[in-house]
């Protein structure tokens, strides 16, 4: 019994922290480009910035993103990748399933020599988009 308790207690206090670090964050966003491959299977280049002033939604608790864009995009996270740093960079990177069931790669950059500007990555295979991060909320 004594061994029970210890371990009931045990198990309550690691589960109390997983649910103390699962946090919520959103993002706002001021612009987005994309990218999309040709028919011969190429990467295109980068479209122009355009205005995209919306709310990006990073729920720990529930491991998943949502894109309040024109058509809502929920991203389930199935696993958080290892941060990243390099001279230029800080990435911190998720293996997400998006709301139709396709895989796909979310990347949150720190560009640290660009004034730590911040962008939001969503990657398919034939398909990347990036917004410019402005605030957190």
């Amino acid at each position: 019994m004594k061994l029970w308790l210890n371990l009931h207690l045990i198990l309550s206090c690691f589960l109390l922290s997983f649910s103390v670090n699962a946090q919520v964050y959103h993002f706002k966003t001021s612009s987005l480009s994309v990218m999309d491959k040709d028919e011969k299977g190429k990467w295109n280049t980068w479209t122009e910035f355009k205005k995209a002033e919306i709310i990006i939604t990073l729920d720990g608790k529930k491991d998943r993103f949502i894109v309040n864009s024109k058509d809502l995009q929920l991203f389930k996270i199935n696993k958080y990748l290892e941060k990243v740093t390099t001279e230029n960079d800080e990435t911190i990177g998720f293996e997400c399933e998006d709301n139709t069931g396709e895989l796909c790669y979310i990347m949150i950059i720190t560009r640290k020599k660009e004034n730590n500007r911040k962008q939001f990555y969503i990657i398919y295979n034939d398909l990347k988009m990036v917004y410019n991060i402005t605030d957190y909320i």
